[in-house]
């Protein structure tokens, strides 16, 4: 991986270049220190991942991630800031990670591991598709198609193949966790905010239920109440409750999730009951 470090401090960005060669193969092209210089840096060179301070001259880091976001082929970001505030706009612009100065070496290290192995997978399912796995890409796609449909007779369960969920940035605390969607189970809405909940434990997203679903893959989470949806390939079991409606029993959790009555038709037409 080819790594670009934007951060006008040099002890910080001597620091950060030093914990990126100690704990990964990543390797830095360049420090810059100016956002108008990272733009003309990016028209001549291509990076895997940048590096990007936020308080940094001529043009901010976020407003820096916004071009970037615009790119053809998008870098991975990696904010790295003194900054907590600017958490909740860094997952809108779905950034890899956000990291907090001074830097702590274990969360650099953690970090640096879960991009090289994220870039790694991501870099091997486009070689499979552009190497001529068309194929299977299509087989892919029309499994997802079949199974919006189809439930399993013994559990009535949803199936899909998982091999190709998208990855979707929570928020815990003032950190980025890059989740692959498959591993969302459901989410709630709670006043302002969404509960999400994952194998991985539960994150609260600054954002609406509606708002949050638009960024899943539609086929396979489904809004089975205004307060809540769910993964459908996550569901253990249908229990039939009042008025008709259902409860939703899940893999792996205790919770249980309503299904309400103007959802259950629809319900009933995905899961095939």
């Amino acid at each position: 991986m080819r790594a670009l470090i934007v951060e006008d401090e040099i002890p910080a960005s001597e620091e950060l270049s030093y914990l990126i060669q100690e704990h990964s193969r990543i390797k830095v092209v360049d420090c810059l220190e100016d956002g108008l210089d990272v733009l003309k840096f990016l028209q001549e060179q291509e990076v895997d991942v940048i590096f990007l301070d936020i308080n940094i001259p001529s043009l901010d880091g976020m407003m820096l991630a916004h071009h970037i976001g615009m790119f053809a082929r998008k870098p991975y970001i990696v904010f790295t800031t003194a900054y907590k505030e600017h958490a909740a706009e860094a997952f809108e612009l779905e950034a890899f990670d956000y990291i907090l100065k001074p830097y702590d070496e274990k969360r650099i290290a953690a970090m640096l591991h879960k991009l090289e192995a994220t870039f790694k997978r991501d870099r091997e399912q486009n070689e499979g598709i552009q190497g001529g796995d068309q194929a299977q890409a299509n087989a892919n796609a029309q499994g997802h198609q079949g199974a919006q449909g189809y439930a399993a007779d013994h559990d009535h369960g949803y199936e899909q193949d998982n091999q190709t969920g998208k990855r979707i940035n929570l928020l815990r605390n003032e950190n980025i966790i890059v989740t692959d969607s498959v591993d969302i189970y459901y989410a709630e809405a709670q006043e302002k905010v969404t509960k999400v909940y994952t194998k991985n434990g539960e994150f609260t997203m600054p954002v609406s239920i509606s708002d949050f679903h638009s960024r899943l893959p539609q086929d396979t989470f489904f809004r089975c109440h205004r307060s809540y949806l769910v993964n459908l390939s996550q569901i253990r079991e249908i229990v039939p409750w009042f008025n008709n409606t259902y409860l939703l029993r899940l893999r792996d959790l205790e919770a249980e999730v309503p299904v309400s009555r103007g959802k259950v038709k629809e319900f009933r037409q995905l899961m095939r009951i």
